[in-house]
């Protein structure tokens, strides 16, 4: 679970690179919507769970500081927002296969977000039967605005059908796959796929979005020249 949620760190330390090194509306907002987004929910996850939070430990600091600093960079950039109001840059269509795909991003990803964000402990899928661990309801909510990041970041993309946007975001973003899936196979003995076959939904939904990714990729670039 440490390395799961250090994952997303790194995920998201990619992510923000891509977006500092690209810099343009039109290719990087979905990614700042997700870093965002993802600030301040879990800041207010942190928030409401305050007391179980250990500051004894330097590493309590280090993800607290982080969330603080997430915070005020999405408060300023909302400003900035509200004050240029950048243009978002016509380009290329997706094809109707990927913005069904996307549909289905959507609606998968945001309701593991709402079930993250408000299920209690012992409801289906939290004792070990998808992730191989038992969570508490800190981390259980974690996961969920985690999750309803991904999805609320990408709505935008329904009416935004720029195949470049897509693409970009999709490549920010893919650090999280690749991170998230090397701690699941680092830690792949955890997993019992025959009392818990939940653990292969795990596994197949990041393969799922990992793999035509790449396809993707290869056949239309990562947004940029």
């Amino acid at each position: 679970m440490t390395m799961t949620i250090g994952a997303w760190c790194l995920g998201n330390a990619w992510l923000a690179f891509v977006v500092a090194r690209r810099w343009r509306w039109s290719l990087v907002y979905p990614s700042l919507y997700y870093l965002w987004i993802f600030g301040v929910g879990e800041l207010i996850v942190l928030y409401v769970f305050r007391d179980k939070l250990v500051l004894v430990h330097p590493i309590a600091w280090l993800y607290l500081t982080t969330l603080v600093f997430n915070v005020i960079i999405a408060l300023v950039g909302v400003l900035e927002l509200l004050r240029s109001r950048p243009a978002v840059e016509p380009g290329p269509k997706p094809s109707a296969l990927l913005y069904g795909g996307l549909i289905f991003f959507i609606v998968f990803v945001g309701v593991l977000g709402v079930y993250g964000c408000t299920a209690q402990i012992a409801a289906a899928g939290t004792n070990g039967g998808i992730f191989p661990e038992i969570m508490s309801l800190f981390t259980l909510r974690s996961f969920g605005v985690f999750y309803l990041s991904l999805a609320l970041a990408v709505v935008p993309l329904l009416w935004d059908r720029n195949l470049n946007t897509w693409v970009s975001h999709s490549f920010a973003a893919y650090g999280l796959i690749l991170f998230i899936t090397a701690a699941a196979f680092v830690y792949l003995r955890l997993f019992d796929f025959g009392a818990h076959p939940g653990g292969l939904a795990y596994f197949g939904a990041y393969l799922v979005v990992g793999i035509p990714l790449l396809i993707i990729f290869l056949r239309f670039g990562t947004g940029t020249r």
